[in-house]
């Protein structure tokens, strides 16, 4: 049992690996309107079990027994890129969650408690309820981009803007391009073939192939793989989460060729589809960087980007800096463009569990 600041509330940690106490914590995240894939306890045990950062899941409970809040954590561990308590790891998302004020100062003043047991840890919220009191509020670094799904292909057609919708009907006349989608090992292959060329390209180190299994294994039938291929060839892909009727595509990516195919607008066209057809109301693009391509992008696609707020802590005032556009990385990102797609695959895993 954890302390809190309400009389009222005791914050305890719940084991994740419990099917009643998950259940419980499932439960409440799915009750929420708040509540995200990334509050919910498979992203949880996904994360732990694919890259190793013990999860940690405080619960605010009532004098009744019921869940008032819930604040879910990895302890990020990195000889690379520093220690901490992220809320949650490997996500665009999470937070507190929480019924009551008292419920998220008991959990935002349990989490600090925690930090500072384990040596002074920071602790990173990526969204959910402001803890108030010291913690630092960072807005502006990234925005999302969410709208609603239309009611049928044409009108989906309709919503994108005439510019890009060009591009998209160029795509949607190729009689070369396909689209699977389902969840076989044949699928996640192929995904993971184009996910790791595609931030090979950007610099950035990727993750390795157990955590697109865990996830797809730990959220069964929310999580699928949407892959566009040009005749056998696959040339774009994406993992998407499903999560109070929002689609959210989550790890996507196309080879060189799918600027000239346009096959990513087409994935994400296809992708709204298939999500409707699931009875999915919203379409969650994900975050991006304010002022960067792929924020354009999205906004190109008939999206209204909105700002994102984070929320960090620590004892002496100092966040971790894995940010890729930090300029203490640039000449890195640089130099891991260049490299052989089999030695970044190679390497790309044994650095990027330390990103959280």
């Amino acid at each position: 049992m954890i302390a809190g600041r309400d009389a009222d509330l005791a914050v305890t940690m719940l084991d994740v690996a419990d099917p009643a106490q998950a259940q419980a914590a499932d439960a409440y995240v799915m009750a929420g309107a708040d509540g995200t894939p990334f509050h919910r306890t498979a992203w949880l045990r996904a994360i732990g079990q694919a890259m190793g950062h013990r999860p940690i899941m405080l619960a605010a409970v009532e004098p009744s027994g019921q869940i008032g809040g819930l604040l879910p954590l990895h302890h990020v561990k990195s000889r690379l890129f520093g220690n901490a308590l992220v809320s949650t790891a490997f996500a665009v998302d999470g937070g507190i969650l929480a019924d009551r004020p008292g419920a998220i100062a008991a959990l935002a003043s349990a989490a600090e408690r925690m930090a500072n047991e384990r040596g002074g840890l920071p602790v990173e919220l990526r969204g959910g309820m402001a803890p108030g009191g010291d913690w630092n509020q960072r807005e502006g670094e990234h925005v999302g981009f969410i709208r609603p799904i239309a009611a049928d292909d044409e009108a989906e057609l309709l919503a994108v803007p005439r510019k890009h919708r060009a591009e998209l009907r160029k795509a949607l006349a190729n009689p070369a391009l396909r689209v699977e989608t389902g969840r076989s090992a044949d699928l996640l292959r192929d995904h993971y073939r184009i996910y790791a060329e595609s931030v090979r390209n950007l610099g950035t180190p990727v993750f390795p192939a157990g955590l697109f299994r865990a996830v797809l294994d730990q959220f069964g039938s929310d999580a699928d793989l949407l892959v566009v291929r040009e005749g056998d060839r696959p040339v774009s892909a994406v993992l998407t989460l499903y999560h109070g009727g929002k689609v959210m595509p989550y790890w996507g990516g196309g080879l060189a060729d799918a600027r000239r195919l346009r096959s990513n607008e087409l994935m994400y066209y296809r992708l709204m589809g298939h999500g409707r057809a699931r009875g999915m109301t919203l379409f969650d693009f994900g975050r991006s960087k304010t002022g960067s391509g792929q924020a354009a992008w999205k906004k190109s696609f008939g999206f209204e980007p909105r700002p994102l707020v984070y929320h960090d802590w620590s004892v002496g005032g100092v966040a971790r800096d894995v940010s890729p556009s930090s300029a203490k990385y640039q000449r890195r990102i640089d130099l891991w463009k260049k490299l052989p797609l089999p030695v970044a695959n190679m390497l790309g895993p044994m650095i990027s569990r330390g990103l959280g």
